[in-house]
């Protein structure tokens, strides 16, 4: 079997300035065209009449110009934005390994984002330590910050 992780979708109520934020925080890289569909595929494949999406993908950081991307659209119509929870079942957070967590929480507060927690260290099963932290983005999409020392 040929298997490759491909993507994350991330629904946005403003895909423009939250893949702005993801790629001014994190240094994802923008990968056209802008998507824009519509029409009777799209509406059988989603299941919602006369639905309308609109995104882009960004190259997540770390694994050159073939890695895997994070696909960000607005939909039309919208559904109701549950609230943010990062016990909420189904898909919880994005993690990203960094060098300095208190740097990367900090910018990403400046830029229009929130904490969730606080920043902790760990040890782990395996005998390493661990920082990490949630924050959200600017829609309120939990992020993990994580530094392995």
């Amino acid at each position: 079997m040929n298997l490759k992780y491909l993507h994350t979708n991330l629904v946005a109520d403003d895909w423009k300035s939250l893949s702005k934020f993801y790629e001014e925080a994190f240094g994802c890289k923008l990968v056209p065209p802008e998507r824009d569909y519509t029409g009777e595929a799209i509406e059988k494949g989603t299941g919602i009449p006369g639905v309308h999406l609109t995104g882009i993908h960004l190259r997540l950081p770390g694994y050159g110009e073939n890695g895997p991307t994070l696909e960000i659209f607005s939909y039309e119509p919208k559904a109701e934005r549950v609230e943010t929870r990062v016990n909420r079942a189904g898909y919880g957070h994005i993690a990203f390994q960094i060098d300095n967590v208190e740097e990367v929480r900090n910018k990403i507060i400046k830029a229009g984002g929130k904490e969730v927690g606080e920043i902790v260290e760990v040890v782990t099963s395996f005998g390493g330590k661990i920082k990490w932290c949630y924050v959200t983005d600017p829609e309120g999409n939990v992020i993990e910050l994580q530094s392995k020392s």
